[in-house]
């Protein structure tokens, strides 16, 4: 019993974490960042555009397939063809919350 009371206390605390990230994020920033930033290459939306690259993926394949956690360490590091962006915590928590609306 004792072994297990850190680990639910752990999960807990994660879980309160995870939590905390979508409470805060502000879709409609993360929206109007996705058109800033991610829209020249990504469909950001249910919709395609018809000046987007084929190849990377879209918006909603990407809300299916990663979570909220997978997405903000992805955010938060630059990465293979993409710029980096240098976002803040916050503006990763308003794009994941935008992106989280798409599943």
């Amino acid at each position: 019993m004792q072994c297990r009371l850190p680990a639910v206390i752990l999960v807990s605390l994660f879980l309160g974490t995870t939590a905390a990230y979508s409470s805060r994020a502000d879709t409609a920033k993360g929206n109007q960042l996705a058109q800033q930033w991610c829209a020249n290459c990504h469909v950001t939306s249910g919709s395609r555009a018809g000046n987007v690259q084929e190849g990377p993926p879209n918006f909603p394949t990407i809300a299916r397939t990663r979570t909220g956690d997978q997405l903000r360490a992805f955010l938060s590091h630059p990465h293979g063809a993409m710029p980096d962006l240098s976002l803040t915590r916050a503006e990763i928590d308003d794009l994941v919350g935008y992106i989280e609306t798409l599943r």
